[in-house]
């Protein structure tokens, strides 16, 4: 039978570690709301709270080998050890050491700090033996007893959500129940149920975001995790009897390709996972609780960031062919408008007739582009009140570089040099690159006095790369050196703004996120579904990072120019496009929209969002209607972002207002005059065209 060791009050949630009698160790979230009851009527095993597989241990049987690598040898011999608190300032970490008798230890580490609405958990394996050991998997959280209110199975009371995420369709969320995904228990309760689902490669956000939520429907309790991680990452739901279990952390060895030997004596870290638990009947409040864990991070960033400016980026205006000349223009365009940062996108560095996609590497500054080098460019860029940011492409070289012609210190697969159609990828680990792009990135932004860089990333390396135990181990190597890169600039360039950019949204996940001040949403640049694809991403990342493109056409009618300023306010400003050819008309609706955006900052900044309306069966083709209500922290203010698309529409759109919204409308913005009205917390409005949008503030009287 099982006892409970410790349970520890965290805020608003309570870890509870359980002992089996065999001395193994489970560790169990649910909400300090909510009292677990001490015995739930399951027919269920207790389950590890570290999942961890060694070479040459026996696999668990039951039909797992090829589908989970967890619960088996090694981790049946993970006994508990001992438990303490360490406290540090407002934070505590619960240690909890568990052995194996052959001499390997594995401390688990669970930290809270005072306020936070989420918990970090992570893993150290040390090897004290006198041999080597190779690690096929270990899990960086594990949590069991997911939904222990329910009787028996819970059959039809669990749901899965998942965020997907393709190019340019970043977050969509996908819900299933267990039973959709064949994980109701067998009839004898032996057979092993476990979907494992991640994503391979050094663009984590290609599939699926590393994010999990469970749902008891039943009893409104959530359990959510996201991982800290920019390389091959995984996710298991896993039950073999009526328990249900997750854990995650890095790609094993049957998914990711990764391997890791240990040494006598060494020891290995996993990345860190943020979890949270919570009882609501909104997903959306579950999300903020993790994505509110990057908050202490942009809060420390540079004192800039703190009033989320609005930025100018080039790119939709030149299409990778800026040139000094051309931003003369638009500099004499966008001046005095209020913006903050002019970025200088990709191609400043290319040849003549040589596509910008292929040519990253060498950044020597184009000739034909800036006859004069870069110093009359920035210099008109500060004049005209603006701080200049730059493009780069840190970590890939294009086929037309020389760069790419550079073999020996580029990454290899199988003893060839890793290439894709268009580019190659530097090793990280080489002191020869690092040296290199310390000249050619922080020289240049220090020559030049950019305060803001864009960092691109726009391929991928696939499983791995050779020069460790495993491919997946080299991959991991390789991203841990382009983290210390963005920390070695930030050194040496203190108060620099960095971009996180990956084909737009590819590296939206937690540690990336800590080490930027703000990322490129997405590449959907002028698309109809962009305020869908900036909805989603309010579940995965905080708003006040999210950078949304505003790309303005000289035909756009005032009705487009509004939806798409519109969408820039679900996360940050982001203008570009033909706005050294716009009317005087055109301009002020931006301009309206642009002050809009300033008094909406604090929402954005601090703020919990609900999302309401149609579902969307085809991102690429919307119908129906879309609505963000968006609450400040501190309950003063409010917003309301609508969008219309295709089909027929209601003749009244109603939406509940979520407790503590307030009720008075302060301001509406659109192209044109628009009623919108409050009754019995209901915000209606009624529509009359397709493809509008709408913004509402409203403010406590």
């Amino acid at each position: 039978m099982d006892s409970i060791l410790k349970e520890y009050i965290l805020g608003d949630m309570i870890a509870r570690y359980s002992l089996d009698e065999k001395q193994h160790a489970g560790l169990e979230l649910y909400p300090g709301d909510m009292p677990v009851p001490e015995k739930p009527e399951k027919k269920a095993k207790l389950d590890g709270m570290v999942q961890m597989k060694l070479a040459g241990d026996i696999y668990q049987g039951a039909y797992a080998p090829g589908n989970t690598l967890r619960n088996g040898e090694s981790v049946d011999r993970l006994h508990y050890k001992s438990q303490e608190v360490i406290r540090e300032n407002d934070s505590q970490i619960i240690l909890t050491c568990l052995r194996d008798e052959r001499g390997y230890e594995v401390r688990h580490y669970l930290r809270w700090e005072t306020g936070e609405a989420s918990v970090e958990m992570w893993n150290e394996l040390f090897n004290e033996s006198d041999r080597p050991i190779g690690v096929e998997m270990i899990s960086s959280f594990s949590l069991t007893g997911i939904s222990p209110y329910l009787e028996g199975d819970g059959h039809n009371q669990v749901v899965v959500h998942r965020l997907m995420s393709r190019w340019s369709q970043e977050g969509k969320l996908a819900s299933q129940t267990m039973e959709e995904l064949q994980l109701d228990t067998s009839w004898s309760m032996e057979a092993v149920r476990c979907e494992r689902f991640g994503q391979v490669g050094s663009l984590p956000v290609n599939h699926y975001f590393p994010f999990l939520a469970m749902e008891d429907k039943k009893n409104h309790v959530f359990w959510g995790v996201q991982l800290a991680h920019g390389a091959s990452w995984q996710m298991e739901i896993y039950r073999a009897d009526e328990n249900i279990a997750v854990s995650g952390g890095l790609s094993d060895r049957e998914f990711g390709h990764w391997m890791k030997t240990v040494r006598p004596g060494e020891s290995f870290v996993t990345p860190k996972a943020i979890a949270t638990v919570c009882h609501t009947e909104f997903v959306d409040v579950l999300t903020k609780r993790l994505t509110d864990a990057g908050q202490k991070a942009v809060d420390q960033g540079p004192d800039p960031e703190q009033e989320l400016p609005m930025v100018f980026n080039e790119y939709c205006t030149t299409w990778g062919c800026p040139s000094h000349e051309n931003i003369l223009g638009i500099l004499e365009a966008i001046k005095d408008k209020g913006f903050s940062y002019f970025v200088i996108d990709c191609g400043w560095y290319k040849r003549a007739g040589v596509p910008w996609d292929i040519s990253m590497g060498d950044y020597q500054v184009s000739k034909e582009l800036f006859p004069e080098g870069l110093e009359k460019t920035v210099k008109a860029i500060k004049e005209a009140g603006l701080k200049p940011g730059i493009w780069f492409e840190i970590e890939n070289v294009g086929r037309a570089s020389m760069a790419y012609e550079m073999g020996e210190h580029l990454l290899h697969l199988d003893g060839k040099v890793l290439t894709t159609t268009r580019r190659r990828f530097w090793n990280m680990n080489d002191p020869w690159v690092e040296e290199y792009l310390a000249d050619r990135v922080i020289g240049l932004l220090k020559k030049y006095g950019f305060e803001y860089m864009k960092i691109d990333y726009n391929d991928a390396i696939g499983i791995g790369c050779d020069g460790s135990e495993s491919v997946g181990e080299g991959l991991r190597k390789n991203m841990e050196k382009s983290y210390e890169f963005l920390e070695k600039v930030k050194r040496e360039i203190p108060g620099i703004v960095l971009e996180n950019c990956a084909s737009g949204g590819h590296r939206l996940e937690p540690r990336f996120m800590a080490a930027t001040s703000m990322a490129s949403f997405s590449d959907a640049h002028e698309c109809e579904e962009i305020p869908i694809i900036a909805a989603n991403l309010h579940r995965a990342v905080l708003p006040r990072q999210s950078q949304i493109w505003a790309v303005i056409r000289e035909q756009d009618s005032l009705k487009r120019i509004a939806y798409s300023v519109i969408n820039t306010f679900l996360g940050r400003l982001c203008l570009s496009g033909d706005v050294t050819k716009l009317t005087a008309r055109q301009w002020e609706i931006i301009e309206q929209g642009m002050s809009f955006y300033k008094r909406i900052v604090p929402v954005i900044k601090h703020g919990q969002s609900y999302r309401f309306g149609t579902e969307i069966t085809s991102i690429r083709h919307p119908k129906g209607w879309q609505a963000v209500v968006r609450i400040g922290d501190d309950k003063e203010m409010a917003c309301v972002v609508l969008h219309t698309f295709d089909g027929s529409l209601p003749e009244q759109i109603e939406i509940p207002l979520p407790p503590g919204c307030p009720r008075n409308v302060s301001q509406v913005y659109s192209d044109t005059r628009e009623e919108v009205s409050v009754e019995n917390n209901l915000f209606r409005y009624c529509p009359k065209e397709n493809r509008k949008a709408v913004a509402v503030l409203f403010e406590r009287k």
